[in-house]
């Protein structure tokens, strides 16, 4: 017998609100990026004693922790502003194993409930061609419980593009080096395009990849939407015996109780 995906799957209903507090929380985001790089605050500085300064060739394998803790340090900084345009009231890190770097929470115009967006910040080089090719984003186990347990879940990719400059050593031998984000992009997972949202089902559960974090086309789907969507993909790589597996484990399924 061919074994189907069951008919009384548990399928999250996301809220009316759902578009506009995404929305309105990539919205603040990219602004308070935007504002960072147009005033030059957007720059991190660090000194070494090598002669050569930054190994410049391998820079994009330890950029990454530098880069977040600035975008890090950015949101803090707004948050501590009381009443900021932004709506922006609270910032804390994420977990050594969560998927998200950090979580930003809003409170937003026109909407009458706090907004709290889980963020996962990427950081790519301008120097290097394949920079932001098929990063890993999540698992698709992880992102599908969590859409299953909150339909309004909001989880949000920050990719933002660098570029690293070295200054010749001082008097005492101090080489300055210069991580320096000119670029940024915000984006809903959910409304990443079938497209441009790739599985790798070499890790765990398998990976959702973003094909090129620099160029992602938009396509505005509903919780339902995305969690199927995700299931083909996986069914496709995995087949439905994993995929039933995966069910029962996770209760994917409704109790016939």
């Amino acid at each position: 017998m061919i074994k189907k995906i069951p008919k009384d799957l548990k399928l999250p209903k996301e809220s009316f609100l759902y578009p506009k507090m995404s929305d309105g929380a990539s919205s603040a985001i990219r602004n308070i990026m935007q504002k960072a790089i147009s005033i030059g605050n957007n720059k991190i500085f660090i000194s070494t004693n090598l002669k050569y300064g930054l190994p410049l060739e391998n820079i994009n394998k330890v950029a990454g922790p530098f880069i977040e803790a600035w975008a890090f340090e950015k949101f803090e900084e707004i948050s501590d502003q009381v009443g900021n345009k932004y709506g922006l009231i609270n910032v804390e890190p994420g977990k050594r194993l969560d998927a998200f770097g950090m979580i930003l929470q809003f409170k937003l115009k026109d909407i009458d409930e706090y907004v709290s967006a889980n963020v996962d910040s990427k950081s790519t080089s301008e120097d290097i061609v394949t920079s932001g090719k098929s990063p890993n984003i999540t698992s698709f186990a992880r992102i599908r419980n969590e859409y299953i347990n909150d339909p309004d879940y909001i989880f949000l990719v920050l990719s933002l593009k660098h570029k690293v400059f070295s200054e010749k050593a001082d008097k005492d031998g101090v080489t300055k080096g210069i991580m320096q984000v000119n670029d940024y992009r915000v984006y809903d997972i959910k409304y990443v395009s079938a497209k441009d949202l790739n599985y790798n089902p070499a890790l765990g559960t398998g990976q959702l990849q973003i094909r090129d974090i620099h160029y992602v086309d938009e396509d505005r789907k509903t919780t339902e939407e995305f969690i199927k969507m995700i299931d083909k993909k996986y069914l496709k790589s995995k087949g439905i015996e994993a995929w039933l597996k995966l069910a029962k484990q996770h209760n994917w399924i409704k109790s016939k109780d």
